[in-house]
């Protein structure tokens, strides 16, 4: 079983940034960061692929959001910048160890608590 906790987040105005940080306890094929507004379905925005280094992000992040990982450190980064209102929900990092589908949530054996990001206009 691998244990995954969430850090970082926290209320921001729209336009600034937040880094989520995503520690694991052990190291996985994939990790990634899903997002769930309130009363909406959990989405994947980006994961990123140990081993290759492959990454993936949502078109509704792409420009403003990076993925990275540090491996020694088994941990995996959400760089937020330009925050918009839309992007409050809460924020859950997930890892499997054999997944196929980068955004699909029934993919992930592992989650996190979950964090929450509230960004205001």
């Amino acid at each position: 079983q691998v244990q995954l906790a969430e850090s970082g987040g926290g209320s921001v105005q729209a336009g600034g940034s937040l880094r989520l940080t995503c520690a694991a306890s052990a190291l996985t094929y994939v990790m990634a960061w899903f997002r769930q507004p309130l009363e909406k379905e959990r989405e994947g925005i980006a994961a990123i692929y140990r081993n290759s280094g492959r990454i993936y992000l949502d078109d509704s992040v792409k420009g403003r959001f990076t993925i990275s990982q540090d491996k020694e450190k088994m941990s995996a980064y959400l760089q937020m910048n330009n925050l918009k209102p839309e992007d409050t929900g809460m924020y859950y990092c997930a890892g499997s160890h054999s997944n196929t589908q980068w955004n699909g949530p029934t993919y992930y054996e592992f989650w996190g608590q979950g964090i929450q990001v509230t960004v205001s206009s």
